[in-house]
């Protein structure tokens, strides 16, 4: 067993990281580093009223760099959070942000930040070209704090929101939106829930596997996303069992940052069909991705039944093949509270037609290793309803 303490760095893969127990204290440094003199910390709804954000504002406060608060962001957040965080932003004069939560705060810190210099709706930015074209720059500098070990959003280019109108995800991507600090401290992911720390460590993991699923060539991806996998195999368990444990807690954190720099190289359906799940229901992302998990890779074993195998002898399990790996997916699942059916995840049966239109439509289905349209995703979400592999 590593002690906790020694899992410490300072690392630029793919920004600055500042990685390692207690380095929350350096956030008022790192502000200071980037020019802010007067951020604005954007959290969601249930962390804004907690001891840990009080006292980042505080520690801004006491050396000298007056913090506003935007908390306000929902678990899934919507373009109108996005719009409202704009407006505290540019009410309260700031000059940088600093993106303090789980996967919906940190998406919402970064387009804020992106967004404040723009004249043009965000809905416009959601296309890729429009946005490249219309940017108006520069973007206000940006400090990432991670408080969960899921989406790696920390160190991510890009910002998914649900277009309420169109109950759909759409997301903003652009280079510039990378956090130019990262502060990683496992310590602020100790009060998560057991639940939650499953259904987000499970994201990171959903992260990897389809980063390495991927049909596009990039090795380097290949690489991080194998030990990013790993690392939750070997620790989401305990990170569930004693939230207290520290080591558990850093290794989810850099196997949450090792997903995030993996799914640069692409997604797939696993995200297409969890992306409708929250705009629809408001289910937890993670918990999408956990639950439509082993229904999308076996629809996909033809294109990825050797890198399954080769991932199942590097996680040294008995059964080194794609049937071995499905196998330890379905048990891990269970382990660590993960529902094996769709209705038990608490999404209502009544309306798959509309989740698989959906699913066919998102940015993520393009990328998946076989092709997947409506009839398809309608295929692996009966298969995720009646809990057959």
């Amino acid at each position: 067993m590593t002690d906790a303490a020694q899992l410490i760095g300072n690392w630029n893969y793919p920004t600055q990281v500042r990685f390692g127990v207690g380095r929350i204290k350096e956030l008022p440094e790192a502000c200071k580093q980037l020019g802010m003199k007067k951020p604005l910390l954007v959290t969601d709804m249930g962390l804004k009223s907690l001891p840990m954000v009080a006292d980042a504002v505080e520690a801004n406060a006491a050396a000298g760099v007056p913090t506003g608060l935007f908390g306000e962001v929902k678990g899934n957040p919507t373009g109108k959070n996005l719009e409202d965080g704009i407006a505290a932003y540019k009410k309260g004069g700031h000059d940088g942000v600093v993106a303090f939560g789980g996967g919906s705060a940190l998406d919402t810190g970064k387009a804020v930040a992106f967004m404040a210099t723009q004249d043009r709706p965000w809905i416009d930015f959601t296309d890729y070209d429009t946005c490249v074209k219309a940017f108006k720059g520069p973007i206000a500098p940006i400090v990432t704090v991670a408080t969960t070990a899921g989406t790696g959003s920390e160190v991510g280019r890009a910002a998914v929101f649900t277009d309420e109108v169109k109950q759909v995800k759409k997301i903003i991507f652009h280079p510039s939106m990378m956090p130019k600090i990262v502060i990683d401290d496992p310590a602020l992911t100790v009060g998560l829930p057991a639940k939650i720390t499953a259904a987000t460590g499970m994201d990171a993991f959903a992260h990897c596997l389809e980063a390495l699923c991927c049909t596009f060539y990039h090795p380097m991806a290949d690489g991080i996303a194998a030990e990013g996998m790993r690392l939750v195999k070997a620790y989401l368990p305990a990170a569930c069992k004693d939230g207290k444990n520290l080591e558990a807690r850093a290794q989810m954190m850099c196997a949450a940052t090792m997903g995030a720099t993996a799914f640069q190289k692409g997604l797939g359906s696993i995200h297409a069909l969890s992306h409708p799940l929250s705009s629809l229901y408001d289910t937890h992302h993670g918990l999408g991705n956990a639950v439509f998990m082993p229904y999308v890779l076996v629809f996909n074993r033809k294109a990825i039944d050797d890198k399954l195998a080769r991932l199942a002898a590097y996680f040294e399990l008995k059964q080194q093949s794609f049937t071995g790996f499905i196998d330890w997916l379905v048990r891990f699942r269970e382990e660590i509270g993960i529902p094996h059916k769709l209705g038990d995840a608490g999404v209502p049966l009544d309306n798959l037609d509309r989740l698989a239109t959906l699913a066919s439509q998102d940015f993520c289905a393009s990328e998946n290793p076989i092709k997947m349209g409506k009839p398809e995703m309608r295929q692996v979400i009966d298969a995720a309803v009646a809990g057959r592999l």
